[in-house]
């Protein structure tokens, strides 16, 4: 692909290869261009564009607006007008979606730039189309205006969400379907959750590694190091909305307190499998986590859970990760068939000891002793392990909120508990005669 691009700009002057980057069809990415549909088939009344810091964001929302504004083709049948420019305060429409680096008048070719009169809060295209800027810390000014299309910055960061939201619902009733586009790092606030699963919304997603040709590269670099991963990074990085259920026996401050960089040297390793009883699509996942201890604390070392695999691909997986570890045992969870687990482990690898775990209470009941240490500061995470931790902020009395088995959250109970709550068998002593 890049060979054929090659070829086709060869020969290309400066002014040429100007004109062509600032084309935004022709540079902007898949997650910044308009969807066509909404996922039920119809026309889409919301985008939503979810991203990670630098992601491109503010950059593909300029560009929708001036595309609106000039009637482009895939953006609109005809000029839309007036446009409400909505962010989280008045500096932040101003300094960030209007003059910023990636703003309105950025993304115009200088002598196509609207006109902006800062006193009015205004900007006036030369076709006639106006654009007004507001700040969601004063949703009463929503109230009377009518648009036919707006765009919404940063929405998760708005101090009166839900009320300068409604307000602008009320304003967007021109034009045959007044259509608006909301850009923002997300964070897990109602209106944002509420707005994911209402029909007639699309959303696309980004992250900050995708505009990685528009970033300086010691950012990436010693941002990923340090926050990749983490609560925060999958935030603003990657643009995931991270939630935590009030009644989890874990929280997110939890998890980052006890999370470290480097393992130490182990007395003890063990891998812990909670096999699923069967390998359908719809069967739950296999829970593989290792962990190991050292000096009374627990490190959580690798979670390399495996969705709908196959007894003969979960086994392999699990004894090649307690060989890799150099792993004392493999403990495996015997209530969906003991003989089974065993059999399956020793025919992809017969000389791994394999110790039966057996379930007699609850996984709730399980799992609280194990949060307790969490909470002594006797279990540590070495690195990131977002999928795991998902489910241990979202595991409350009755289970997870999907309804789904926890099996990464029981392998991980399995795992500590072998290591901390479970007294070891005393080494065979000679007694003298």
């Amino acid at each position: 692909m890049k060979g054929r691009l090659d070829e086709l700009i060869d020969g290309f002057s400066a002014r040429e290869l100007e004109t062509l980057l600032a084309d935004w069809e022709f540079c902007a990415r898949e997650d910044q261009w308009p969807p066509l549909l909404a996922p039920g088939g119809e026309p889409w009344r919301v985008w939503l564009i979810l991203g990670g810091r630098g992601a491109g964001k503010t950059r593909a929302g300029a560009e929708w607006v001036r595309a609106i504004a000039r009637g482009r083709p895939q953006f609109a049948t005809r000029p839309l007008s007036p446009i409400a420019l909505v962010g989280e305060s008045a500096a932040h429409v101003r300094d960030v979606m209007i003059e910023g680096v990636s703003g309105i008048l950025a993304a115009h070719p200088r002598s196509e730039r609207p006109l902006w009169e800062p006193s009015r809060k205004r900007l006036t295209f030369d076709n006639g189309v106006v654009a007004q800027a507001f700040s969601a810390e004063d949703p009463e000014s929503l109230r009377g205006p009518q648009f036919s299309a707006a765009w919404c910055d940063e929405l998760a960061k708005w101090r009166y969400a839900e009320e300068s939201w409604d307000m602008l619902q009320f304003g967007l009733r021109l034009g045959e379907w007044p259509r608006q586009l909301v850009t923002t790092t997300p964070r897990p606030i109602p209106l944002l959750k509420r707005l994911l699963s209402e029909g007639g919304v699309v959303t696309t997603r980004a992250t900050t590694r995708q505009n990685a040709a528009n970033l300086a590269p010691s950012f990436l670099e010693s941002v990923v190091a340090q926050y990749a991963g983490t609560r925060l990074g999958r935030q603003e990085l990657d643009g995931d909305i991270v939630e935590e259920r009030a009644d989890a026996l874990w929280s997110r401050d939890m998890l980052e307190s006890v999370r470290v960089t480097e393992a130490p040297r182990f007395e003890r390793i063990v891998v812990a499998v909670d096999p699923p009883a069967s390998s359908t699509r719809r069967a739950d996942r296999c829970g593989i986590v290792a962990a190991g201890t050292a000096n009374g604390i627990v490190f959580v070392l690798e979670d390399a859970t495996l969705e709908a695999a196959r007894p003969a691909q979960w086994a392999r997986v699990a004894t090649s990760l307690y060989h890799r570890l150099e792993a004392d045992a493999l403990i495996a969870e015997v209530n969906q068939g003991g003989e089974m687990v065993r059999a399956v482990i020793h025919e992809a690898d017969p000389s791994v000891p394999v110790k039966e775990a057996r379930a007699t209470r609850g996984k709730y009941l399980r799992a609280a002793p194990v949060a307790q240490l969490y909470e002594q500061g006797r279990v540590r995470h070495v690195g990131a392990f977002p999928a795991l931790e998902d489910e241990m902020c979202d595991f409350g009395t009755n289970g997870l909120s999907s309804g789904r088995s926890p099996d990464r959250l029981d392998a991980l109970v399995w795992a500590v508990t072998v290591l901390a709550l479970t007294p070891r068998a005393a080494a065979p002593r000679m007694r003298r005669v």
